[in-house]
């Protein structure tokens, strides 16, 4: 008997737009059933659409590619959300009980709606990542059934600027003709596939290296306390490595073939790539490491802000595209003084496919799966008064999970069906002040 049923979803990148089609088991196991990518083209600047023609002609391709594949029609999509307005913000609320109250489902409840319905000033809400509870204010993982006179909850709210999807609407949607089935926040989708629980309840530093960003997210006691968005990532790099007088394809190129974020070395080789003179190495790597060093102070004073600062025993976990620089983890290594891993898709989450579920540039967009609940797939419509089958499962919700997109409270739970040499700032403070400024293109 054939399938049917799967759940689609776009990472769009500043390099790449990512497509990935794949359907949950029993067991909890993804099976990809299909994955293409597309060049940006510069369509996508920092993680936000730039251009709306461009980019709905990227993704109409994309989404073309994929059915050929899969062989079916795709009807909606699930989109990752990024862009350096993207950060956390704390929101606490409570109830108070009686002096003998016992905290119940219908007390909890009643803290998660109104949680949902909180609408931040000058921001949208687009996720919910996490929560702590609170009895007496002690902190309590599962405050049910417990005696108190009052409970209280502390939730993580993801927010960006209000009009961040804006122009992700235009472009699929009214572009390619594509609908969104939901938006999921990028940083959440790739930690949701590559951390364990050990790492969260630890504490660790995620650092999710995109072409355009560095998303830092920190975990400590099981539940997300802090995510901000950096605005420089591997492409930051390569433009940089342009300032030696080399095209940015070839500045690429030498970037991941002979960049190194730890070199000691003194050699230098001639472009296979073009006829231009002769690049020393040395020369090379020190323009990498000049832009690490300025992203590596910011995420330390991200680290000292959480206020979590010594306090991370798992240390710095590290995935994305621009985190295959090598030598990277030992440059981390050595600047926090801390261990470092290399993170891509858990093979509990995987199946199949592990040319792309252990490369770290994919674990984003394999992540944004774990939040499906749709179905993704066209439905055929049938002569009038006979109930199509697959229409039925549709509307029934085809995995029978809770959603977890945009409103979620935690990380996926399973269920049981079906991520310059020249000009570069060494002075942190104005970079501070302006981290979550409205210009987000260049």
């Amino acid at each position: 008997m054939i399938q049917t049923g799967f759940v689609a979803a776009l990472d769009l990148g500043t390099s790449k737009i990512k497509g990935v089609v794949g359907r949950m088991n029993e067991n909890n196991v993804i099976s990809v059933l299909a994955c293409e990518t597309v060049p940006s083209k510069q369509c996508i600047r920092r993680g936000v659409v730039y251009n709306v023609e461009e980019t709905g002609a990227n993704v109409k391709k994309l989404i073309s590619m994929l059915e050929n594949v899969i062989g079916r029609n795709i009807a909606k999509v699930y989109v990752s959300v990024a862009g350096q307005s993207l950060h956390t913000i704390p929101y606490r609320t409570y109830r108070q009980l009686s002096s003998s109250g016992i905290v119940t489902e219908n007390v909890i409840n009643q803290l998660n709606d109104e949680a949902q319905k909180f609408k931040p000033d000058l921001s949208r809400k687009y996720a919910i990542a996490d929560v702590e509870y609170y009895v007496d204010r002690k902190p309590e993982k599962n405050p049910v059934g417990i005696t108190c006179s009052m409970v209280e909850a502390e939730y993580q709210m993801l927010v960006g600027r209000p009009n961040l999807v804006a122009n992700i609407e235009k472009g699929i949607v009214e572009r390619a003709n594509v609908r969104i089935a939901g938006y999921i926040v990028g940083a959440q989708a790739s930690a949701a596939i590559s951390l364990n629980d050990d790492e969260k309840e630890l504490g660790c530093v995620f650092i999710d290296f995109g072409a355009g960003t560095t998303t830092v997210s920190i975990y400590k006691g099981g539940v997300l306390r802090r995510t901000v968005v950096i605005p420089f990532g591997g492409k930051t790099i390569t433009r940089d490595i342009c300032e030696l007088n080399f095209t940015e394809t070839d500045a690429e190129q030498y970037k991941i073939k002979f960049g190194k974020a730890v070199d000691g070395s003194d050699n230098s080789l001639f472009s296979p790539f073009s006829s231009k003179s002769d690049i020393d190495l040395v020369e090379l790597n020190k323009v990498i490491r000049m832009r690490l060093d300025e992203i590596t102070a910011n995420i330390k004073e991200q680290i000292r802000l959480s206020g979590y600062e010594g306090q991370l025993g798992a240390g710095i976990v590290i995935t994305g595209g621009a985190s295959q620089l090598k030598n990277l983890d030992l440059y981390l290594k050595e600047k926090f003084n801390m261990p470092v891993r290399k993170a891509s898709a858990k093979k509990s989450f995987v199946n199949n496919a592990p040319e792309i579920a252990n490369d770290p540039s994919f674990t984003q967009v394999l992540g944004l799966l774990l939040f499906g609940t749709e179905d993704c797939e066209v439905v055929e419509v049938e002569p009038e008064g006979e109930e199509p089958e697959s229409q039925t499962k549709s509307s029934k919700n085809l995995f029978g999970k809770q959603s977890h997109r945009n409103e979620g409270i935690k990380t996926p739970k399973k269920s049981k069906t079906d991520k310059n040499n020249k000009g570069i700032k060494t002075t942190l403070g104005g970079f501070f002040s302006s981290m979550f400024s409205e210009e987000e293109d260049e």
